[in-house]
């Protein structure tokens, strides 16, 4: 009991400072210490326990129809389109790999669609990607060489000869 009451000696102590502190640095309004004190007990009776569990997650829909031939949906809010990875991190802060964790998918889960990835894979190899460079066009051909050093004034040029 006396050990209880210590920790709640100090416990009170630490409270009262970061009030102090806090209240000294922001605008506070005096109906909102009430709530402010309610907040930093709450917080200090929470240290040192483990987290509540989280509520299961629930798709917005079924993980076998997240995947389509010509989109994908975020099983976050349900959005559609071709490609997941700006969406996640513009509207929910997720990278592709916290997403797929998160929802406990494989890490091979297309977050892409499949039609679209097909089409953008068809044109790097029209384009000869990936193949260590171009193949078929040969390196430019210089008409001249060049000279090196300042260029010649047209006077000079016609006095000297070259």
């Amino acid at each position: 009991m006396a050990a209880e009451q210590k920790y709640q000696g100090a416990h009170s102590h630490l409270v009262t400072k970061i009030i102090a502190s806090y209240v000294s640095h922001h605008n506070v309004g005096p109906d909102q210490i009430p709530e402010l004190i309610n907040s930093v007990h709450k917080t200090f009776d929470t240290l040192g326990k483990a987290p509540e569990p989280q509520a299961a997650l629930t798709p917005a829909v079924p993980i076998r129809r997240s995947v389509q031939r010509d989109a994908v949906v975020c099983l976050e809010c349900g959005w559609k389109g071709k490609m997941l990875r700006r969406h996640l991190s513009t509207r929910h802060g997720l990278t592709g790999e916290q997403y797929l964790k998160r929802w406990s998918l494989a890490s091979d889960h297309p977050l892409t669609a499949p039609a679209y990835s097909e089409q953008r894979s068809n044109l790097a190899k029209e384009l000869g990607l990936g193949r260590g460079g171009r193949q078929s066009a040969p390196p430019p051909v210089s008409e001249a060489p060049r000279r090196r050093g300042r260029p010649r004034s047209a006077a000079r040029v016609a006095r000297d000869g070259a």
